[in-house]
């Protein structure tokens, strides 16, 4: 069977399953069977593949079909303009969240030696990614997930930034260490009501821990703002994302510690995705 050939095989079977599908997904997939780039399969459509590789790409679909994450099949996602080994036990990174690299980038544009802290730290795709970008920033990630922590751990190592980084399990209301130029957190704020209605694929794979904001979604929103008013620097920038209909309640909890809101940034559906604000 050619490459072209399976790859409609697959197709057919992930509509079945009413799975989301695209044909990156499936390119993706084919690539982790046979090895191979997926420029190489865009050009190859014709070519054999062998038995072997053909049963791990039909394994790989299977999983697909189910509603298993594509990064957590392949444990790699991309993220800025590089690869972050994903595992089981953390959020996988998205488009969105680039936006606080984005604008972190632009915040640090003429600055030198910043002190970061990263409150949630996950895959450690946000901290790692602006430590990569700045060589001489230095930053603290922490989180309340020990398996998330090795995650980080692993990918620093892989970036080579694990000289510049100090992880710490702990929750944000026992963290008491240092002080920060620039605070970043994406925490968990999916409502309770809005949990079952995500995707399966989000629902029944990605760790809940991750995406559970409490009754109306703020719970850990209002921990981390309520900690971060006290481990930012004077003049410190913190960069919030928040839910799309978060953004007037967000305004006035960080006013009330303090806070001047410098902008709210949309994400690339237009919805309201990422606060900017100054610690005065």
């Amino acid at each position: 069977m050619n490459i072209e050939k399976a790859m409609v095989i697959a197709q057919s079977i992930l509509e079945k399953n009413s799975t989301k599908f695209s044909k990156l997904d499936i390119e993706i997939l084919m690539s982790e069977a046979i090895v191979k780039e997926r420029e190489y399969i865009i050009l190859n459509l014709d070519k054999e593949i062998s038995k072997k590789n053909l049963d791990y790409f039909n394994k790989l679909v299977l999983d697909r079909a189910r509603g298993k994450p594509v990064a957590q099949i392949t444990k790699k996602k991309d993220f800025w303009k590089y690869e972050f080994k994903i595992s089981n036990d953390v959020l996988i990174p998205r488009p969105d969240t680039e936006i606080i690299i984005e604008q972190a980038l632009q915040i640090s544009k003429y600055k030198s030696k910043l002190n970061l802290l990263d409150v949630g730290v996950g895959s450690g795709c946000i901290l790692l990614t602006l430590l990569k970008e700045r060589e001489d920033f230095i930053g603290t990630g922490i989180d309340i997930s020990n398996k998330s922590i090795i995650n980080t751990r692993i990918n620093a190592d892989l970036l080579g930034v694990k000289s510049r980084l100090r992880l710490i399990k702990s929750d944000i209301d026992n963290f008491n260490l240092g002080k920060y130029d620039i605070i970043l957190s994406n925490p968990p704020y999916i409502s309770k009501y809005e949990i079952n209605c995500l995707e399966k694929d989000i629902l029944n794979f990605e760790p809940r821990i991750a995406l559970d904001g409490g009754l109306d979604g703020t719970s850990e929103i209002r921990k981390v703002i309520n900690k971060t008013s006290k481990l930012i620097k004077k003049n410190g920038k913190f960069i919030l994302e928040i839910a799309y209909n978060q953004k007037n309640k967000v305004i006035d909890l960080l006013k009330n510690k303090g806070f001047y809101i410098n902008k709210i940034i949309k994400d690339y559906a237009k919805n309201d995705r990422c606060v900017i604000s100054t610690k005065i």
